[in-house]
């Protein structure tokens, strides 16, 4: 039976107003922007008067209005269960519901009094019911079953839609958090202090999740309390909250089972022990994830939002790559500072074993007098009766010469270096090892360190610690000459036949471009002396130096002019040469 004409004409108009909406809603991959297109096109489609597009939010399970039309502002505060209300039924069943008289339906929840019936259709994304298309009009059976299609036919073209806008956002975030994470990894590897480390990482965590708070709480030595170390964008109140135990805590339960954690109230969270600062500094959801370093906890890291958010499971884990970057960047910075340490207890042994050097040549000049002291004293052969004062006088000055003797004998003793231990020694290891140590300091004073070292070079016997005290001495020395920058140049190199006749040897050369000594300086260089003027550098370090290389049969030189810079080349032999005649070129 051939359709009437009138209604053929009806259904073109639909299909053609369906056409039309479908191109509009697809025209923009922008999330909340599709989403508001949809429910306007869809209260125009079926001439409603009112609509809205709720949402399942997979965290908590409620129906949320994202979108809406001639709604009044509190209805996107609505939350339904799924099953309450005709929206809600919907959700549940999978089926639309068309009700002519809402007052008739025990289903129905009110948003606006002046509603009088509803059409609700499903969304469905790949199978799964994610949402709710609603529609009202003010008057009576107002939506007819060619309505009802319509909507089913918008809403399987918004479900793509929706789709394809999330999976586009969900992407887009990816690519943001991801191109953040990088930069935010480079700025914290660049921080060299533990608290500077500990600024950095709250600032580009805070930064990076969007966040109204950020903060790092660390483990204490005990590990049963977490301290707050670092924090950006808190207030005097979040500052001063007292510090959190492991064992009672919601961070001590991200501590504890080493898994993030997020609230999405703190200010009416059981769980939250703080909950009034939070208020007073309009905290609101909360996201912790734990600190790690090679699967041991240093803290928490936590970030929080000034309104009602729920985190991704891609932010989730972007916060925690954030968090084992800053768990390395938190080691490094304590192994900083421990190197800074070690370099001031050097320096310290430096000037106690220039001190020792100093008494050793001091009592050495004293003893020589001494001696002859000692030696007329004896040959005068003094004698005076018992009743003589002068007797007493004798016996006290000979007294006080044996003490005078007894005391730099064990000056003498004190000041002796230890004999080396010797072993196999890598010397391009062990120069390695040392420019790690020293890196950071040469970085803070802009020295480049250039490292030509021969590689293949045979191992040589030595005292690995008193080497390694004596290259460190070079390295430190060379910093401090260069203050303005500079480049310290370590080479390794054989030496060559003609320069080894006392047998195969190595030459280690410390090269600096700093200002120089001047002839004087470089004669008196590898003297211990009190005259020098200068406080730190060259000269009592350099003494303790030469006493080390002398003791493992090696030699060691210096060249160097004022405004050109210093070389000390040291040779050390490849065999245990007693008495080596090797010079460095």
């Amino acid at each position: 039976m051939p359709l009437d004409p009138q209604e053929l004409q009806a259904r073109y108009d639909r299909l053609n107003r369906l056409y039309r909406v479908g191109q509009v809603i697809h025209s923009t991959l922008e999330p909340q922007q599709a989403l508001e297109l949809i429910i306007r096109e869809a209260v125009g489609l079926v001439n409603a008067t009112s609509g809205s597009l709720a949402l399942v939010n997979p965290n908590t399970g409620f129906l949320e209005i994202h979108a809406a039309c001639g709604l009044p502002p509190r209805a996107a505060q609505l939350r339904l269960r799924v099953g309450e209300g005709i929206t809600g039924w919907v959700a549940r069943t999978g089926r639309a519901a068309r009700v002519g008289d809402v007052a008739g339906d025990p289903r129905y929840v009110m948003l606006r009094p002046e509603v009088r019936s509803e059409l609700a259709v499903p969304l469905e994304v790949e199978g799964e019911v994610r949402g709710v298309l609603n529609v009202d009009a003010d008057r009576l059976e107002a939506f007819s079953a060619g309505d009802q299609e319509l909507l089913e036919a918008l809403a399987a073209q918004a479900a793509q839609v929706i789709h394809h806008t999330w999976l586009y956002e969900q992407l887009r975030l990816k690519v943001r958090l991801f191109e953040s994470l990088a930069a935010v990894s480079r700025a914290i590897n660049s921080a060299l202090g533990l608290d500077e480390a500990l600024q950095v990482i709250t600032r580009e965590a805070c930064g990076l999740m969007r966040g109204r708070l950020c903060s790092v709480m660390l483990l204490d030595e005990s590990r049963e309390w977490l301290d707050l170390r670092a924090c950006f964008g808190a207030g005097e109140d979040y500052r001063r909250k007292p510090r959190l135990s492991v064992a009672e805590s919601l961070l001590g339960i991200v501590v504890r089972r080493r898994k993030p954690v997020q609230i999405e109230n703190v200010q009416t969270s059981s769980r939250y022990q703080n909950v009034e600062v939070a208020r007073r500094e309009g905290l609101v959801s909360l996201l912790s994830v734990p600190l790690t370093f090679e699967r041991e906890v240093l803290g928490a890291l936590s970030v929080y939002t000034g309104q009602p958010y729920t985190f991704s499971n891609e932010e989730i884990q972007i916060l925690s790559a954030l968090a084992e970057l800053s768990g390395i960047a938190i080691q490094k910075a304590r192994l900083y500072e421990r190197v800074v340490e070690v370099e001031e207890q050097l320096r310290h042994h430096e000037k106690l074993s220039a001190l020792g050097l100093l008494a050793a040549e001091v009592a050495h000049e004293i003893r020589n007098p001494l001696t002859v002291i000692k030696m007329l004293y004896h040959s005068l052969d003094l004698r005076f009766d018992a009743a003589d004062p002068r007797a007493r006088d004798v016996q006290i000055i000979g007294e006080k010469i044996e003490q005078l003797n007894r005391i730099v004998e064990q000056i003498l003793d004190f000041a002796r270096t230890a004999e080396p231990t010797f072993a196999p020694v890598d010397l391009n290891q062990l120069l390695d090892e040392l420019g790690l140590l020293v890196r950071h300091k040469l970085q803070q004073q802009n020295i480049r360190l250039e490292r030509r070292l021969e590689p293949g070079l045979p191992p040589i016997p030595g005292d690995a610690a008193q080497l390694a005290q004596a290259f460190l001495n070079l390295m430190l020395n060379a910093t401090q000459a260069m203050a303005e920058g500079g480049t310290l140049t370590v080479t390794t190199r054989p030496a060559p036949p003609a320069k080894s006749r006392g047998g195969p040897a190595v030459f280690i050369e410390f090269q600096d471009t700093g200002s120089g000594m001047t002839p004087e300086q470089c004669r008196r260089a590898f003297t211990a002396s009190l005259a020098t003027t200068k406080v730190k550098g060259t000269g009592l370090g350099l003494a303790i130096v030469k006493r080390i290389v002398e003791a493992h049969h090696g030699r060691v030189a210096l060249r160097s002019r004022p405004g050109h810079g210093t070389t000390v080349c040291i040779s050390l032999p490849l065999g245990p040469v007693p008495d080596p005649t090797t010079a460095p070129e």
